[in-house]
Order: structure tokens, then sequence, then C-alpha cells
């Protein structure tokens, strides 16, 4: 894996850490309407998402006959004026979570990521091979890993968006 996408995933976590560390269990479970997440399930989401592509590129490595599509405009995650619904495995639950507690969850799935990528002696195959993304379609798997922290990015501006939100309410 190159070293600006390995620095991209550190960054991108670190920035959403930094989003929600200080927030109180309330705020973080607080939706601002009937039809918006919360801040927790933003986050549980996420782990959800970078559990899921673990699987996803696991599963592509081992099929045979998946050789490479052309190259997706995986920045296209970015746009937030297109609305994706989340596929059902990828949907946080309800119950109300604790800070620390999704703080340690998103700090296992991405040492589970990096371990498991770690495990993939050749990593040029991940250029070669891919795995229909429910957003993306036909995805190259190096892009898979790329997409996980734009994905991530993405939720960051909407978890910004809520704590504007929830302020202006107070």
């Amino acid at each position: 894996m190159n070293k600006l996408v390995n620095d991209n995933l550190y960054e991108t976590r670190d920035n959403l850490v930094k989003e929600i560390t200080l927030l109180s269990d309330d705020q973080f479970n607080t939706k601002p309407d009937v039809s918006t997440w919360s801040i927790a399930q933003v986050c549980h989401h996420l782990v959800l998402v970078e559990e899921a592509s673990i699987k996803a590129i696991a599963w592509g490595l081992k099929e045979i006959d998946n050789t490479q599509k052309e190259r997706k405009k995986v920045h296209s995650i970015l746009d937030r004026t297109k609305k994706i619904k989340a596929p059902k495995i990828v949907e946080p639950d309800v119950e109300p979570f604790k800070v620390q507690h999704t703080i340690d969850l998103l700090n296992d799935s991405r040492k589970k990521l990096m371990t498991f990528l770690s495990t993939i002696d050749d990593k040029s195959i991940l250029a070669k091979k891919s795995v229909k993304h429910p957003a993306l379609g036909e995805l190259p798997l190096d892009q898979w890993i790329e997409q996980i922290y734009l994905h991530e990015q993405r939720h960051i501006e909407q978890i910004k968006e809520i704590k504007l939100l929830l302020d202006m309410r107070h």
C-alpha cells in the first residue's frame, strides 16, 4: 500500500476522532431530526463499512475470474449533494453508544484493516482484481482501500454539520 494512502487513512481517522472526543455521550447520541443519524450512528456506520471493506477485499483476492475493470473516480464519494443509501449490512445500530467505546471500535476496525493489508505480500495484485462496490460499481481492490478514507471524509463533513445543528438548538 502506498504511503499516501497509508497517511490518508491515519490522518482522516485522527480528524474523525478529534471531532468526537470531546462530545458528551448525550451529544454523541442526539439525532438532529428523525431522518438523520446521530454522530454515534455515523461512527458505527464507519466501523461497519471498514469491516465490510476488509471482507470485500479478502473475497476479491480469492476470486480467480475478477480481472481489473476500469479505474473509478472514487473521489466522487466526497460529493455530499449525491445521497447514497447505506446498504442494510452497514446500517448503524439504533441503541445509544458511548464515545469512548465507539473510539475503541474505530481503533479495532482500523487495526483489523492494517493487519489484514500487511498479510498481502504482493500489493500489486490489489490493482489487478476488483469487486462490486454498492455505490461505485465494479471497483479495483486498491480503490476499495482508498474509498475507506474518502467515505470517512464524507462523513466527517456530516458530523460537523450535525454538531452545528445541535448547537443551534440549544
